[in-house]
């Protein structure tokens, strides 16, 4: 099946939007009606909709799963094209997240996991194109920048950040962290700059914006910490649990499971392409009523709606003032992740970072093709408001900026999240002062609506684990109230 979703470009075609995802549903609704009472509607789809509809619907619950899209996953789907998956969002998992860990091993699917890096053989060394100049270097001496460089800049506590975030989880309620969210990361940058060499300050810059998918002036330096915490406090946790273990078969391919499991219940309603526009709790039920018109209703609605596209929907009541202005302000990552198919085999073991002057800035060679090319992965964030689509020769240049000689690239997929309407950017990343002052908020409950989402998980926020973490505390949560009110509901 071809998603609506997507783009992909190659020499003999051209530019084309859509591609084709195992994570395409069809039918794409099984209801007929919208007389039918609920349990629990839930908005969305993506990993945190998909983890409570599977809970909820293996707990007995009736479920209806309404999704904007065609498609499963949310901003973490994949593309399979002649073979090979190209991941469009969320792709990297480890077994240090939890809750990821916890259903791969449901699905045993631990052996469905492969290493993006491959450094046996080729070129084998680290670009770094900075304004004073470009380095080459080995992949230890990589690492071995990037240590100096992030250890100077986490290390406010002279532990590392241990001291003051040591429960992760729990981050934004320890004054001693809480006080670093009102610095943006370039403030912080700012205050090390004399002790940092050209090439560790440019090298850090990629690496910082690369995990903001924005700028240093707009991400918030305590977000980082909170990641380089869960990560265990070292770069090498860093690189091992954020960008190194992905799925062979792609994101889809673990989304489906959750899915599947769901249907195979008997208990899960859904329906795709129904965007939804309005969330009405009538205190007794809960409405839904979608962009055509369709009302829908249950006992309780879990929505997923992330943070930037929150303000889309007209909930009634109205949600509470710190919500509301927290939603307004939004996360600030557009991150635009393109994926290359090239011809030179020697890229395979080629990482690069090219910043500030190049609209993709961060690009590391992430596997062979069936064809035997080289798959190059870049991003590139929102300094430079690159919309990839727009122009396949300035996008096509930005690679060969990227890289040593000249690439001879086969084909691009990508999935352009800043004009993706259901998402306004990629993965969550907050801005200063944002969740020092929201998070508490953005988790409670809004009367039989509950709003869930990885954005504002307290663990790996932002990330597949965040998300399936937030749907566990909702389909529990519903499960737990209905199984309380079955009588007098009963009675209805």
């Amino acid at each position: 099946m071809t998603s609506r979703d997507g783009w992909s470009w190659t020499k003999s075609g051209g530019l084309k939007q859509g591609v084709p995802s195992i994570g395409v549903i069809q039918p794409a609704t099984i209801i007929s009606s919208t007389e039918v009472f609920y349990d629990v509607i839930i908005v969305g789809a993506g990993y945190t909709g998909l983890t409570a509809a599977r809970d909820a619907s293996v707990s007995g619950l009736k479920v209806l799963l309404l999704e904007a899209r065609d498609r499963i996953g949310g901003r973490s789907w994949s593309s399979n094209i002649n073979g090979y998956s190209f991941e469009m969002g969320g792709t990297w998992v480890s077994w240090e997240q939890p809750h990821v860990w916890r259903e791969i091993s449901r699905y045993q699917m631990r052996n469905d996991l492969e290493n993006s890096f491959d450094f046996s053989r080729g070129v084998n060394h680290f670009q770094l194109n900075a304004a004073h100049g470009t380095t080459f270097m080995s992949h230890e001496e990589e690492d071995a920048l990037l240590v100096s460089g992030l250890h100077k800049f986490v290390n406010v506590d002279g532990a590392m950040g241990r001291k003051i975030i040591p429960f992760p989880h729990d981050t934004f309620h320890n004054p001693e962290a809480r006080q670093h969210d009102n610095l943006s990361a370039q403030d912080r940058l700012n205050q090390i700059a004399a002790t940092l060499s050209p090439n560790e300050r440019a090298a850090l810059e990629g690496f910082m914006v690369l995990c903001s998918g924005s700028t240093m002036s707009k991400m918030s330096f305590l977000e980082f910490l909170h990641w380089w915490a869960l990560c265990g406090y070292n770069y090498q946790g860093c690189i091992e649990r954020l960008i190194t273990y992905k799925f062979k078969g792609g994101q889809s391919s673990f989304a489906i499971r959750f899915f599947q499991e769901a249907l195979a219940t008997g208990n899960l309603s859904y329906a795709f392409n129904t965007p939804i526009q309005a969330i009405q709790d009538k205190k007794n039920m809960v409405e839904a009523t979608s962009k055509s018109g369709r009302k829908f209703q249950a006992a309780r609605l879990i929505s997923t709606i992330p943070l930037n596209v929150l303000n889309t929907i007209a909930f009634d009541p109205p949600l509470d003032p710190v919500r509301k202005a927290a939603a307004d302000i939004g996360h600030v990552n557009q991150c635009i992740k393109v994926h290359a198919e090239v011809t030179d085999k020697d890229m395979r073991s080629w990482t690069g970072v090219t910043y500030p002057r190049n609209q993709l800035f961060y690009a590391i060679g992430d596997g062979t093709t069936p064809a035997g090319n080289t798959h190059i992965v870049a991003f590139g964030g929102d300094h430079f408001h690159f919309h990839p689509e727009e122009n396949v020769d300035t996008t096509l240049q930005t690679f060969q900026n990227l890289a040593p000689g000249k690439l001879n690239i086969q084909r691009l997929v990508f999935h352009n999240w800043s004009k993706d309407e259901f998402a306004k950017g990629a993965w969550f990343f907050s801005p200063p002062n944002l969740l020092s002052t929201s998070l508490d908020a953005l988790r409670e409950r809004h009367g039989n609506i509950l709003l869930a989402s990885s954005d504002w998980a307290v663990g790996w926020r932002s990330f597949i684990d965040g998300a399936i973490e937030e749907g566990t505390r909702a389909a529990l949560t519903v499960k737990n109230e209905l199984a309380k009110s079955a009588p007098q509901r009963a009675n209805l």
